[in-house]
Formats: structure tokens, sequence, C-alpha cells
């Protein structure tokens, strides 16, 4: 298969699930399957969570002035501190030419296309051509909350494709392009600082017991550091944001105060308390299965060891754990394409193409249903155009 060939197929499968799930939206239809949509056509995606609050800060650049004059949401307007500037400064920088809102979801789009892409550049490694390209297409919808994070407009898109590809090229220790992925991913979402502790840890732990006995003059050649020093761009990218946030908020550490949007509790699973208000129900169930297929890819990972990989979903995965939040799927996002990895020899079998044709249907009507009740109320358009 051509490069040509490849690149035109990553970009169809990027596109396609996110363009079917737009129709029912842009033409207004009533209902779908049963499920009833709302008549607000492409607005609906628009305002799902949480990108009108991206269009705020892409707006606005963290002016508090402004936010309490033009926007009405019952937020503090510290609270927008929690949403790292990277993907609303890529929406500011197209809104030139497609306005505020669509802006964001060419960016979004853009983005899933990058994810896709550099997930097959990582398959590849694993599985032969044919193999990367079913797998490619099973990861453009599965999980149903990727399709949907892929659908509106979300910094998660962005901050997936920034891990995968600075994986990617930390395992071919291309570090300065590993380090600048990474910086994308840390100055996209918080939890990208985790990749930078995954590659250290990485670098030191196979060492521990050598560094004991070198002289200190010998540590940095022995865990290559000298060479993998690249990656500490993610850090430096971490404190840019919040040097950033001294000049926006004149408070360096406005992440830290921005109200209840770090959701980290003790002990691990407090998800199941019914009663924090970002769960807020006893229905879950399928909170467990996150647990399983992290857990059982982690030992997978592990196993074939792939301890670059693994050391990132141990990392990551562990942090999970004390994450009481209703939407942890969304959470674990970052950890899937690397799941991809541990399970690639029963994704490619056959039992699992039939009964991935069978969940399409259902990942799709769960889409829709998902987008079309999770809108911001926004009763002035306005502000946002």
């Amino acid at each position: 298969m051509t490069k040509v060939k490849r690149f035109l197929l990553i970009l169809l499968l990027s596109l396609v699930p996110t363009l079917l799930i737009w129709i029912p939206f842009v033409f207004k239809l009533k209902s779908f399957w049963g499920i009833p949509l709302p008549q607000d056509g492409m607005a609906v995606v628009v305002a799902n969570y949480d990108g009108p609050l991206f269009l705020v800060v892409a707006k606005t650049l963290y002016n508090l002035e402004q936010i309490g004059l033009n926007y009405s949401f019952p937020l503090p307007l510290e609270y927008y501190a929690a949403h790292f500037p990277l993907f609303p400064l890529a929406i500011r920088l197209f809104s030139f030419i497609l306005g505020y809102p669509y802006a964001m979801l060419f960016v979004t789009l853009v983005s899933s296309f990058l994810a896709l892409y550099f997930f097959n550049r990582l398959i590849r490694r694993y599985v032969k051509t044919e193999g990367a390209l079913w797998l490619t297409a099973v990861f453009a919808v599965l999980p149903a909350r990727w399709l949907i994070v892929r659908s509106v407009g979300s910094a998660e898109p962005l901050f997936v494709a920034s891990i995968i590809a600075s994986m990617y090229y930390f395992q071919r220790e291309k570090y300065w392009r590993a380090g600048i992925w990474g910086m994308v991913a840390a100055a996209t979402k918080s939890p990208g600082i985790l990749l930078f502790a995954s590659y250290f840890l990485y670098l030191i732990v196979p060492h521990i017991r050598r560094l004991v006995f070198s002289p200190v003059a010998t540590w940095l050649k022995l865990t290559k550091i000298d060479r993998a020093y690249p990656i500490f761009l993610i850090p430096l990218s971490v404190l840019g944001v919040f040097v950033f946030y001294q000049f926006t908020f004149n408070d360096f550490l406005a992440y830290f105060h921005s109200g209840d949007n770090i959701h980290l509790f003790f002990p691990p699973f407090s998800i199941f308390n019914f009663s924090s208000p970002w769960v807020g129900t006893a229905w879950l169930e399928e909170i467990v299965f996150v647990y399983l297929f992290g857990a059982l890819g982690l030992l997978k990972l592990l196993r074939q060891k792939r301890y670059e990989l693994a050391t990132f979903v141990g990392i990551f995965f562990f942090s999970i754990l004390f994450v009481s939040h209703r939407d942890l799927i969304r959470y674990a996002l970052p950890i899937v394409p690397f799941l991809f990895v541990a399970f690639n020899q029963t994704l490619i079998k056959k039992d699992f193409k039939k009964v991935f044709l069978l969940l399409i249907l259902p990942i799709y009507l769960f889409s829709l249903a998902f987008i079309a009740q999770s809108v911001m109320p926004i009763s002035n358009w306005a502000p946002f155009l």
C-alpha cells in the first residue's frame, strides 16, 4: 500500500464517522431510531460540553473582565484556568477564517486525524499493514466516548494525538520530536505531565542499582538522559502555562485555585461514592470494566516487554483509580491506543471482526443520544460568534 493511499484511507476513517454523527443534526431530524433529537442544528454539536467554555477562553484569552461582562455561565471566573490554553489558542488561530464555533470543530477534526495517523504509525510496529489499517478503523470509533469527543468541540483529540506522537518518537529515540509533542500534550491538558513522569521513570528505573555504585558524572550517560534531555520540554510547557496564568489571572497557581475541577480523591475507587458531586448516580457497573481492561492491558504490555508503553499506561491507570467522576472513560482515553497494542492479536481475529460489525450501530446510537443530551444551555450566541 502506497503512503498516499494509506494517508487518504486514514483521512476517510477520521472524517466519515464524525460526518455520519453530524448528519441528523445538520438536517434537524426530530428523531433517529426512536432517539429524540434537539432541533437546533449544528448548534447542538457546538454547544456540547465543554466546547463553549473553550470558546470563551479562545475569545477572551482569560480576560476576567470580558468573561464577566459577556458570558453568563454560572461558574466562578477562576474556573476557566482549568482549561489549558493550547486548544483555545488553536481555535483563535483559525477563527479569522472560519469563525469561532466552526474553527473549534475544525481543530477537533484535524486533531482527530492526527490521532489516527500517529496511531497507525505506532501500531504498524506490532502488526502487518492490513492489520494496522483494520485496527485504525476500530480505533476510529471505539470506545464510543472517543468517537463522541472527536465529533464535538473537545481538547481530547489534540491531547491523545500528541501523546501517541510523542510516544511514537520516544520509542525511536527521536527525543526532540518526542519532547515537542509531549510539550503539546502538556499545554493541552494537565495530565500531560504524566507523560514526562513515565519517560523519566522508564529511563531511570532499569539502572537504579548501577547508579548507586557509579560516579555521579556517569549518571546522565547511563540513563540516556544526556540524549533524551528534550523530554524536559514537557514540564517546561506546564511551567509556561503557569507563567501565562500569572499574567492573565495574576495567580501562578490559578489552575489549582480554579475550583471543583481536579477530581482526584483518596482513597482510590471513590467514584463509587454516589453522593460525590461529579458522580451523582449508583449506576456505575461499567466503571468496573474500565478498571478490568486497563489492568489486563497493563499486564499484557509488561509480559510483552513493551516497557515504554507499560510505564505510561501504569502511571496513567494508577492516577485514574483516584478519579471520582462519572465520565471516567473520558479520563482514560489517553491509554486506549496503547491498550490496542496490548490486545492487538485478539482485535485482528475474525471473531472480533464479526462482533465489531455488530457493535457499530450501538456505538452510533449511543453517540447520537449522548451528544443530544450533553448540551450546555446558551440563550445568546452572539458573544460566541
